[in-house]
Order: structure tokens, then C-alpha cells, then sequence
């Protein structure tokens, strides 16, 4: 499972829910980016049935990690959406009606563990995806972002846009490759 609010992953139960998501957001595709003011679940019961058609790329990299179901669920903060919870499955199929119910309890539990913990600085987070922190695991892409944009002189779109590009080439996360670059270890004239 991993919790997104907005584009921003706050919360992931293993390295494939957080690799997941990084994929839509390195791609700019996948099922649960056009997901705002939904009231029932999204069931892609069978990725293997998009590799033509809605999210190809997105289809195609999380086959590779072995996924062939996804399901997100609308997390709501009062009656507010605030973001989604993404589950996965290793087999294609529908939800029975006691899973998808289930996924809703699990989705208001995880809105009501995120606000709970909620860092209030810094030093409050115990690092990524552990259990009673919530992190903004994309911190460093966006000052990536900005290192790039000011390197390169072009605009913030297309620094992140050459950041995304040379994620997916490296097949790494984003985190990582942002990460890197900070540390000065890519080359500045990332194309």
C-alpha cells in the first residue's frame, strides 16, 4: 500500500508500493494521477489488458515488478479528498465486495495515521516508509528541480521533466536520481 497526497508520497508498506508510485510520477502516467473527486474505488484489474492502451509505460514497468492488479482508493480528510491509496496484486482480478470494503477501512485508518504524524519539523521523521512517520519523500526532487532549472537556465517544468527522463533511462527512483544530483555525482548537463 502506499498513501499520495496530491503528488507528494507520504506513507508506503514496501519498496514495490513505493516504486509504484514513483513510476507515475517519473512517467506522467498510471491510474492513480487523474484520480480527483472519486467516490469509489478504481479497479485495474488487469494491467496486462493496458500495455496499449491508457497507461502503456506505466503498464509495461509494473508488469516488470511482477504487478497485474491495481487498486486506488480515494483518501478522504473529512469531506475533502485529499489524496489516494494505492494497492496491488501479484494476480489479475477484481476485488470481492469484502475486500474493497476492507480497502476503505485501511484508507480512513492511513488519512487518520498520516495527520496523526504529520512531522512538525525535520527531526520528527524516521525515515522513509517506516511505521509511524510520515515523510515528504520527494523533497529532494524539487530542489533537484531547482538546481537543475538554475544549471541548465531553463524553466522548472523542463528541469523536471530532464530529471524524470534521466530517472527512466537509469531505470532507478526519482528520489535517488535527485538525490544524486545534489550530491553532484550526474553531470550537470543532464539531457
Amino acid at each position: 500500500m502506499a498513501i499520495s497526497l496530491g503528488q507528494e508520497l507520504v506513507w508506503f508498506s514496501d519498496e514495490t508500493s513505493a516504486r509504484l508510485e514513483d513510476l507515475q510520477f517519473v512517467l506522467g502516467q498510471g491510474p492513480g494521477l487523474s484520480f480527483q473527486y472519486e467516490t469509489a474505488v478504481r479497479e485495474v484489474p488487469d494491467l496486462g489488458l493496458l500495455l496499449d492502451q491508457q497507461w502503456p509505460q506505466y503498464a509495461a514497468e509494473a508488469g516488470k515488478l511482477g504487478i497485474a492488479a491495481l487498486f486506488i482508493w480515494p483518501v478522504h480528510i473529512g469531506a475533502v479528498q485529499m489524496g489516494t491509496m494505492t494497492g496491488y496484486r501479484r494476480t489479475a482480478g477484481s476485488l470481492s465486495s469484502e475486500q474493497s470494503a476492507q480497502g476503505w477501512l485501511v484508507a480512513d485508518a492511513l488519512a487518520q495515521h498520516v495527520l496523526d504524524h504529520w512531522p512538525a519539523s525535520t527531526d520528527d521523521v524516521d525515515g522513509p516508509g517506516r511505521a509511524g512517520a510520515v515523510d515528504l519523500h520527494r523533497a529532494e526532487v524539487h530542489q533537484a528541480t531547482g538546481i537543475l532549472s538554475v544549471r541548465l537556465g531553463v524553466s522548472l517544468t523542463e528541469a523536471l521533466d530532464r530529471l524524470r527522463a534521466q530517472t527512466y533511462a537509469c531505470g532507478g527512483s526519482l528520489a535517488d536520481t535527485a538525490h544524486a544530483l545534489i550530491q553532484r555525482e550526474l553531470p550537470d548537463d543532464i539531457d
